[in-house]
């Protein structure tokens, strides 16, 4: 039996836009990214790192990136990351590293890191919990969001509500309806 080649970076991307639009979008799993997504604002890179050292590199380009880079052209990142960190163990052993780098770059209080895993589990969930799947992507993904657009966002949409409705949501669509949605790796 032959093995399937590795997908392209172009099979990456229209992967992780398709969950965008379908799950992220689609669901209404984050009631802000309509907006950036439509306008074109939001920068998908494909990292090549096969290290968590190199990532962090990677991760360091794309702060600055952001730094750099008016809002109203890019709003924010989903640096994904598909050929290292693919066991969420390690997946969650490196996101204090990535905060570091963070920090170091004195973006703390400008950008956030919000985190994505193909096998994202809550602490307090069964690894097949639906409620896991709120942050479940196709790849592993660093999402660098500007703060100041997070708090823009929540003047109209408490942010307090949005993981109880994504739960609700998730739990009437079920594990049949996510199926449904598409969404693969």
């Amino acid at each position: 039996m032959s093995v399937p080649p590795a997908p392209s970076n172009t099979d990456i991307l229209c992967a992780m836009r398709h969950w965008v639009d379908k799950a992220v979008i689609g669901l209404n799993l984050c009631p802000f990214a309509k907006a950036v997504q439509l306008k074109g604002q939001v920068r998908y890179v494909v990292s090549d790192a096969r290290t968590a050292d190199a990532l962090l590199s990677d991760l360091k380009a794309e702060l600055e990136f952001l730094r750099g880079t008016p809002p109203e052209q890019t709003d924010n990142t989903l640096l994904i990351h598909p050929h290292v960190l693919g066991e969420f163990f390690d997946f969650q052993t490196f996101l204090p590293r990535a905060d570091a780098v963070l920090k170091k770059s004195h973006l703390v209080g400008e950008i956030q890191i919000a985190s994505f895993h193909p096998h994202y589990q809550f602490a307090d969930a069964e690894p097949d919990a639906i409620g896991n799947y709120t942050n479940r992507a196709p790849y592993p993904t660093l999402h660098l969001l500007r703060e100041a657009s997070i708090e823009r966002a929540v003047q109209s949409i408490p942010a307090d509500t949005i993981y109880e409705n994504n739960i609700e949501t998730l739990t009437k669509l079920g594990h049949a309806g996510w199926e449904k949605l598409g969404i693969k790796r």
